[in-house]
């Protein structure tokens, strides 16, 4: 079987606060929020690259779909990575994402192998990885 992941799917507590952190503070692009006439639909999807998205959905409307009890959110669980080109732009994200509500939590630095990497946790606690990795070349 062929690896499909489409979308990456994370809790969060405000969705319109977490929707102007994403759009704004990350610069995803979006459609915003959709599917707010359903109970329990309201979703924003951002596009991330080709076939893949990022969707952010109420922490409460998960537990309530997967029939899973919510239970204290966790920083720790998983980061997600942003992948640039330079570390210019490493810096220039970590200044935006600043300026949209994210808590530095590590600040940009030279890597112990041979990247550019510092962490944000948006608003709701989500830790990214904000880096640049010279062994993966130019990035789209």
């Amino acid at each position: 079987m062929k690896p499909r992941i489409s979308v990456i799917t994370i809790g969060v507590d405000d969705l319109e606060r977490a929707l102007e952190f994403y759009r704004d503070g990350l610069g995803l692009p979006t459609e915003g929020i959709v599917g707010e006439e359903f109970d329990n639909g309201a979703v924003a999807f951002f596009d991330l690259q080709h076939g893949l998205k990022l969707a952010i959905w109420k922490r409460q409307d998960i537990a309530q779909e997967t029939k899973v009890a919510m239970g204290p959110p966790s920083p720790t669980e998983f980061t997600l990575g942003h992948n640039l080109n330079s570390k210019a732009e490493v810096d220039a994200v970590i200044a935006q994402a600043e300026q949209a509500g994210a808590l530095i939590t590590d600040p940009a630095h030279d890597t112990f192998w041979g990247g550019y990497s510092g962490h944000v946790q948006d608003p709701d606690g989500h830790l990214w990885e904000v880096v640049w990795n010279p062994a993966w070349g130019e990035v789209d």
